[in-house]
């Protein structure tokens, strides 16, 4: 697939599809809750490549007490001095939860390692000690599932001069962001050692070809769906019970409180 020229897909197939495997994703978090499951599921690859449009689709319609996703912000001082891998667990998933990693500990392997934010030795002691740490996941009974999201350099710099004109998405763009375009072969290097060292028979990687986000959303997520032996759990039986008949309660009067303004009928 890669350096191929693919279709976009249609909208209208889209949308259909999506909602699809949204539906399916429920079903999976109602076994995973059903059968006690712990489910991480990690997004990594450049600035643009998609990684966060496609968490906020996999996410869209999961119940939020047992679906979140964890976005760290950078290590406060006390958590430079902690094992680095030590801040991360705390946000791994009890007993019928999903963690979604909007970026995770691989941020040692990548920005970390390429901006100077850690040693050689801090970094290669993370390549070290990651496999370590995933197995030890995987023996524990999670569901570890890694996807990196592949971008071209021309697909990534029209997105952030996009970004750079919206300003609904102007906050994604930071200086950082920038600086990774004039280091992208720096970035590919320190991805391609990621790879050898941390592409584990229990814990793969899954490449996701994103120059086409539609394409790469219906991807991931059918991908996901299809590694996991998960089943429909048959949802309880509801009925809406009958109203109860009025006991004389009134409202109070309109003018009595404080209501937001119609803006819509300005429109």
């Amino acid at each position: 697939m890669a350096g191929k020229k693919t279709a976009r897909v249609p909208r209208a197939a889209y949308e259909q599809e999506l909602l699809r495997l949204q539906t399916e994703l429920v079903k999976l978090q109602e076994w995973v809750r059903a059968e006690g499951a712990r489910l991480v599921i990690v997004f990594e690859g450049r600035d643009a490549a998609g990684k966060g449009s496609t968490i906020k689709r996999v996410a869209e319609h999961l119940n939020p007490r047992q679906a979140r996703i964890v976005a760290l912000p950078k290590p406060t001082e006390r958590e430079r001095t902690q094992w680095y891998f030590q801040r991360y667990v705390e946000h791994l998933p009890a007993a019928g939860e999903i963690v979604l990693f909007d970026r995770s500990w691989y941020n040692r392997a990548g920005v970390e390692h390429v901006m100077g934010f850690c040693t050689k030795e801090e970094h290669q002691l993370f390549l070290r000690q990651c496999p370590i740490f995933e197995r030890m996941l995987v023996e524990e009974g999670i569901l570890l599932r890694k996807y990196w999201f592949s971008v071209s350099d021309a697909v990534q710099q029209e997105r952030f001069r996009r970004r750079m004109k919206d300003p609904t998405r102007r906050w994604k763009l930071s200086p950082m962001d920038l600086e990774s375009i004039t280091r992208w072969e720096a970035y590919s290097r320190a991805k391609d050692e990621m790879l050898v060292h941390t592409d584990i028979s229990e814990a793969p990687w899954f490449v996701v070809e994103s120059d086409d986000k539609r394409r790469a959303r219906l991807n991931m997520m059918a991908h996901l769906l299809g590694s996991v032996s998960y089943y429909e759990i048959p949802p309880p039986v509801l009925e809406l019970p009958p109203r109860p008949p009025s006991t004389g309660y009134e409202r109070p009067p309109r003018d009595l409180q404080t209501y937001v303004p119609d803006h819509a009928a300005s429109l």
